[in-house]
């Protein structure tokens, strides 16, 4: 029996795997933080013997209400994933699974590895519908790439959409490939009328740094990205200071942050009623948002999410509060679980990489529903 997890993305720490029935593992902690919730590792081995698989360190994880009602995810093949049963007794969280070939992988989430960002950048241009520009560098010195796709006239609405500040949330990417799919079709005449009116600027990897190290939430220099939008560094959070750079050049008339949630079984958006310009005229556009997104996907619900901020309380170092701010228009943070979505459920899969793609399509029709409002 061997465990491994140096590859992209892998993240564990093996106290022992002498048996079967008693493997005991503890969740890493990222690179440079104190946050531990990620893991992805491959069992070899073990084919039709029942493996017993404890994360002895689950209680002390940075969410540890996230493994209630949690079922891991597993895979032969790196592309189709299913869940596995788990409980969890406050400390332990322990995997009882009998896997049917001598290769599994076993992941926190459907993994989003950095090849597949890269073709995603790659198909994307192909479509003869993108521009590709690298708005900067990483920490480590990875591109941050951003797709422009549209006319680029200064009459044009500016529609933003960005993924994966915290590297862990992979089904943010997920969304985005969606989002793209359905943007980038021709034949799509939602798409095709956007396009018309508005340009859109897509981040699919904000911190391909944390992605490739295994993070949960930072990025390789230590800095939780959605908490760095205020004062952003070159030092610490040169991901965010070239996106926010960017932006206001072009000017932001509706901005998507996409993230995924560790406790809450849910899709919901976040939005930036505490910001002090916060108004009546935001107020409705949001409402009018959430109307059309709900018809656009079931998947998509507003009576489940975060508590609403008070007015003139919002944390400005928050990327959707930020932006909603500083160009005083419609601005989201949209949640995807990484349990189950309680609303329509499926004991196979839960939520995983298709239903995220799918959300990413769905979500254009709320945007195409609202243009005519955003100035």
């Amino acid at each position: 029996m061997q465990i491994s997890h140096q590859f992209d993305a892998g993240s564990i720490e093996i106290v022992s795997a002498d048996h079967f029935e008693n493997i005991q593992l503890r969740i890493r902690k990222d690179n440079a933080a104190e946050f531990a919730q990620w893991f992805h590792f491959r069992l070899q081995g073990a084919a039709y013997q029942h493996c017993t698989i404890k994360f002895l360190n689950a209680g002390e994880s940075a969410y540890p209400k996230g493994w209630v009602d949690y079922q891991p995810m597993a895979s032969y093949d790196r592309i189709n994933w299913f869940r596995v049963p788990a409980e969890f007794d406050g400390q332990v969280m322990t995997i009882e699974h009998v896997p049917l070939a001598n290769s599994i992988y076993y992941a926190y989430f459907e993994p989003y590895s950095y090849e597949q960002h890269l073709n995603l950048i790659g198909q994307a241009q192909g479509s003869g519908l993108c521009q590709v520009s690298c708005l900067g560098a990483s920490t480590e010195g990875r591109d941050i790439d951003l797709l422009t796709i549209g006319h680029e006239v200064e009459s044009d609405l500016k529609v933003w959409v960005i993924a994966r500040q915290h590297p862990g949330e992979t089904m943010a990417e997920w969304f985005v490939e969606g989002l793209l799919n359905r943007l980038l079709d021709p034949q799509d005449p939602t798409s095709r009328a956007l396009l018309d009116r508005a340009t859109f600027y897509v981040v699919p990897n904000m911190n391909p740094d944390g992605a490739v190290h295994g993070n949960l939430r930072t990025n390789a220099a230590g800095a939780n990205l959605n908490r760095e939008w205020l004062t952003p560094s070159k030092e610490t959070s040169p991901e965010v200071l070239c996106v926010r750079e960017k932006m206001l050049e072009t000017g932001v008339d509706l901005f998507l942050d996409i993230h995924g949630d560790e406790g809450l079984p849910y899709v919901f958006l976040s939005g930036t009623e505490g910001v002090p310009s916060y108004d009546a005229r935001i107020t409705a556009i949001e409402s009018e948002f959430k109307a059309l997104f709900k018809l656009a996907s079931p998947d998509f619900q507003d009576e489940f999410g975060y508590a609403r901020k008070e007015p003139g309380k919002a944390d400005l170092s928050i990327a959707t509060n930020w932006v909603g701010e500083q160009f005083r228009c419609l601005s989201y943070t949209l949640e995807m679980p990484f349990k189950d979505n309680a609303n329509l459920p499926d004991d196979d899969y839960g939520w995983n990489g298709q239903r995220s793609l799918r959300l990413g399509e769905a979500v254009l029709s709320a945007v195409y529903g609202v243009l005519g409002k955003l100035r």
